[in-house]
């Protein structure tokens, strides 16, 4: 319950930041290739430092010291995107950073112990997106109807409007999570590889795509009875995965150049759009039964609404902004996921007390075969500074 309240705080209190959608954020840093303008690189770094004081599971130490509690300091996120407009159809975009990097993990590969390459330094810089995009029909070419193919590393993972959630303008403090239900397993930070289409019918926006999942080989725990099987991530070879979503904005439309969509347009448009999506993976997972190996699909299906309605007069840019959803998870039986972001927290081999099911330090029950609604509502406004 203190976690639930906790978290209907960070999302009902008022908001001060810069959203995608705000005139302040403008364009970036942005390198004009020709007279027009319509030749043109732009550029978006942003860091997202944490401040935390974490209530740990049972049996958690950090640093090798038994504690319940922690405070600790992190970089989240820390990223830089670059898109070239090279001409009027053709786009290319790179998107690279570091996530999770706290004083005692998220560094790079082999970091521990004291010195140069200790505990949780220098982590290892990765590409998050990384796509080629070709638009054939351009706004106006056919009459309501718009169309742009792409290939690559890409975010266009359909199923709903937060799992394409851009990282620089969240109302609350940060993604629920299991809106990324494959997150680093199957796919790369939120992304695979893979084809998109995307577009506009009116006020119809669509976006569809084929790709490659990554490889997961998890060994499932062989079991007697078929009701105790619990699915893990194993899809062997691959099958290719095919995902949605589909959209009708009612009211101010919402710009398509880039995947990620906008937490808060902080009074600069109103918007309502309905939404419905999907992802789907044949023979993602398996179960083991009396030494048998079955394999499940992973089919993943979500509607939702999202809200952003000005407030007041324009220049004090305030507005309401809403967002639910309903998501339906089939991983395979008893499939389940526990995540900690960030987590410090390592298992104390001398506790002999109760231990959550989850594990030690913030992990928690995040992702699983079965059912949600999640929604969240916020008045927020641009900072006075």
């Amino acid at each position: 319950m203190k976690k639930l309240i906790t978290f209907i705080g960070l999302a009902l209190i008022s908001n001060s930041l810069h959203a995608q959608g705000s005139p302040d954020y403008g364009s970036g840093l942005k390198i004009n290739l020709n007279q027009q303008g319509d030749k043109y690189v732009r550029f978006i770094l942003w860091d997202q430092f944490w401040l935390r004081n974490t209530q740990m599971n049972p049996g958690s130490m950090v640093g090798g010291e038994p504690t319940d509690n922690s405070w600790s300091l992190g970089n989240r996120r820390l990223r830089t995107l670059a898109y070239a407009q090279i001409s009027k159809r053709y786009m290319i975009l790179a998107h690279f950073g570091i996530n999770n990097q706290t004083f005692i993990n998220g560094g790079g590969s082999g970091t521990s112990g004291t010195g140069g390459y200790g505990n949780g330094k220098k982590p290892q810089l990765f590409f998050h997106d990384a796509w080629n995009e070709y638009a054939v029909f351009l706004p106006g070419e056919a009459g309501k109807f718009t169309l742009s193919l792409g290939a690559g590393l890409h975010y266009y993972m359909g199923l709903s409007r937060m799992t394409m959630a851009s990282t620089l303008n969240f109302l609350t403090v940060d993604s629920p999570i299991f809106t990324w239900p494959l997150i680093d397993n199957s796919d790369q930070f939120a992304r695979q590889l893979g084809m998109f289409a995307k577009g506009k019918y009116g006020k119809l926006e669509y976006r569809f795509s084929l790709n490659k999942p990554f490889a997961t080989d998890l060994t499932p725990v062989n079991v007697t009875d078929p009701a105790k099987a619990v699915a893990v991530d194993n899809n062997g070879n691959p099958n290719f995965s095919k995902a949605g979503y589909v959209e009708y904005q009612f009211l101010d439309e919402e710009s398509n150049v880039l995947p990620f969509k906008v937490g808060s347009y902080l009074g600069t448009k109103k918007v309502f759009n309905l939404g419905a999506g999907f992802y789907h993976q044949k023979d993602g997972t398996r179960t083991s039964v009396n030494s048998a190996i079955e394999k499940h699909d992973i089919t993943l299906v979500a509607v939702d609404a999202f809200a952003d309605i000005p407030l007041g007069n324009a220049k004090n840019k305030m507005a309401v902004s809403a967002y639910a959803g309903y998501y339906n998870y089939q991983f395979g039986p008893n499939y389940v996921r526990n995540l900690g972001i960030m987590n410090i927290a390592a298992s104390d081999p001398n506790f002999t007390g109760s231990k959550a099911i989850a594990g030690v330090g913030n992990l928690q029950p995040t992702i699983g075969t079965g059912n949600i609604i999640y929604a969240f509502a916020g008045l927020d406004r641009k900072s006075v500074v």
